[in-house]
């Protein structure tokens, strides 16, 4: 975290400076393509974002990383400590990890509902226990907590130009949008935590289990059933980023930039999956850095636009609440790459 972005977003105790930037590490670490969009917000409003994106990346890596030895208790045990941190956190404003010090933080100043995280803290411990799902809207059911809540989240942090309830469900859509595109960029990585994202159904129409997902992952090779199956998933992905797409020009002017690079980078994605004959069981798809560049600088001639609009004009958004008084702590009910 930049000096700059802390005093930008009034953000003056050391210690809670100390937890920002930690988050920003995390962001920047491990969400290159979310990363790279943020650099699009106002500097005040970046550190509310690295901070939400931080506390999901921490709670993702109990549950999924490949480099812990942890099994399931273990990481059961880690992710009920930290949902303790949290309700601890968000009902007296402190924690003990960095990422829930400066999530707390976030939420208070930017008033964003507590079920949000503990939606998702349900929908990370439900990972612990679940391999597969039967059908998409078996799917769609846990993305609400592992990817709807989070465009929940952050929405408060951009700001709209409506009542933010008229922009909720086009945030969501864009978080499962998001998510979608991972599960199929990761079908290889989470085929090796033991997990299909991709609905049984969906797989079974097209003669596939994950027996051949297996054989294709072990053997690199490729299998046109595999193909038509991956390709009809990146069908339902592509229908859920032209839903949410028209929640972009509900937000905050000054913060459409960021969204819309997001929108456009992985969205390219998905072409770079079709660009390798959906070969992600092998490798994992990228977007070309040269691309990355290009949507990039049209970020930033948009972002200089809209800010130049907003200080001749002033600003016709619906503001962030008032800080409002510590929420009573939540508890998760039983407890996510990039999300980026």
């Amino acid at each position: 975290m930049t000096a700059r972005e802390l005093d930008a977003a009034g953000i003056t105790e050391p210690e809670l400076r100390a937890a920002y930037t930690r988050c920003r590490e995390l962001n920047a670490r491990h969400g290159r393509t979310y990363f790279l969009a943020t650099r699009l917000l106002t500097p005040g409003r970046r550190p509310a974002v690295h901070a939400l994106y931080g506390f999901a990346r921490w709670a993702d890596d109990i549950v999924d990383s490949l480099d812990s030895t942890a099994g399931p208790h273990a990481r059961a045990r880690a992710l009920d400590r930290l949902d303790a941190d949290l309700a601890r956190g968000l009902a007296g404003g402190t924690g003990a990890e960095p990422v829930v010090r400066a999530l707390a933080d976030t939420a208070r100043r930017y008033a964003i509902d507590h079920r949000h995280f503990a939606d998702f803290l349900a929908a990370m411990r439900s990972d612990l226990t679940t391999a597969s799902y039967a059908t998409y809207t078996d799917l769609r059911r846990y993305m609400h907590g592992s990817a709807a809540v989070i465009g929940l989240q952050i929405l408060p942090v951009l700001g709209t130009v409506a009542p933010r309830r008229q922009a909720e469900p086009y945030a969501s859509e864009l978080g499962v949008a998001f998510q979608l595109t991972n599960f199929l960029r990761d079908v290889g990585e989470d085929l090796d935590r033991g997990r299909v994202y991709l609905p049984e159904d969906l797989l079974a129409a097209h003669g596939v289990d994950r027996g051949l997902l297996r054989h294709c992952r072990a053997t690199g090779s490729s299998e046109r059933r595999v193909v038509h199956a991956l390709r009809e998933f990146a069908s339902l992905t592509r229908a859920a980023y032209r839903r949410a797409a028209p929640g972009i020009d509900l937000l905050d002017p000054v913060s459409r930039p960021c969204i819309r690079t997001a929108f456009v980078l992985y969205g390219g994605i998905l072409d770079a999956v079709a660009g390798t004959g959906y070969a992600v069981l092998h490798r994992r798809a990228a977007v070309p850095r040269r691309r990355r560049a290009l949507v990039a600088a049209d970020g930033l001639v948009r972002l200089a636009a809209a800010r130049t609009a907003a200080r001749l004009a002033g600003s016709r958004t619906v503001p962030p609440a008032a800080p409002p008084a510590p929420h009573a702590a939540v508890r998760s009910p039983r407890g996510h790459e990039e999300a980026v």
